[in-house]
């Protein structure tokens, strides 16, 4: 037997969406207020990037290879299509035909994916 949602069960929802509100709300408008005014000063030291104490040396926007974001985001993809594969790992013996065969779909379509980006080289470094 079902148990039907009604409105009222929403009410704490909607108050602690009412109180995270307010707080963000009353927290920016004090910080706001209370905190205090600063001129803003221009020189030359200022402009200068600073990290650990050591001088600037070059400039920062040097040419970068785009094969390392391409491995990255390959990484990021791949990785996330392989945790669509435990639940099926985890639940195979009850599984159905159906769902096996799903399964062997989504890993032909897996291996096609790896096989073109392999064709495509992307793996190889120059």
């Amino acid at each position: 037997m079902e148990t039907q949602q009604l409105p009222v069960d929403y009410v704490p929802v909607l108050v602690q969406t009412l109180v995270a509100l307010g707080f963000v709300v009353i927290t920016m408008g004090l910080s706001h207020f209370i905190g205090g005014k600063r001129k803003k000063i221009r020189t030359l030291h200022k402009g200068e990037n600073f990290e650990c104490g050591i001088e600037i040396k070059g400039n920062a926007r040097f040419p970068f290879s785009v094969k390392y974001f391409l491995i990255a985001i390959l990484f990021v993809l791949f990785d996330v299509e392989v945790i669509f594969f435990y639940p099926f790992a985890v639940d195979f013996r009850n599984g159905t035909w159906n769902e096996f065969l799903g399964m062997l779909l989504f890993l032909g379509v897996f291996i096609a994916g790896f096989y073109y980006i392999m064709r495509k080289k992307a793996f190889e470094w120059e």
